[in-house]
């Protein structure tokens, strides 16, 4: 019986002072994607689906100046007829403060 109770004991301490020391690191939540796409872009390696990508991530950041500067870029370099990103961008506009029905990329794709 004494043995059985030392066992136990040896093997909770055991249990405990592994789960103590191992700790799981996820990377992928401490890497900040608009940092390495802007670092992507800055080497001039921008292209849509990067300028995509930074858009949405400023958006869903509530970063609006960067967002529509990132939209922008976006539909600069190709039209496209995404509903979402234009929503999106319609919003960050919105945020802003300088949404109009006059503005030229929201001319340009609703016209295609």
């Amino acid at each position: 019986m004494y043995k059985i109770r030392l066992l136990v004991v040896f093997i909770g301490i055991s249990t405990i002072s592994y789960s103590q020391t191992y700790k799981k690191t996820n990377v992928n939540t401490d890497i900040d994607l608009v940092k390495v796409y802007t670092q992507v872009v800055k080497e001039g390696y921008g292209t849509p689906q990067i300028y995509k990508n930074l858009a949405n991530e400023c958006y869903f950041k509530s970063d609006y100046k960067s967002s529509k500067k990132w939209f922008e870029k976006l539909f600069e370099s190709e039209i496209t007829l995404d509903e979402i990103q234009l929503y999106r961008y319609k919003q960050s506009l919105k945020a802003l403060g300088v949404f109009s029905k006059n503005n030229t990329y929201l001319a340009v794709i609703e016209a295609n």
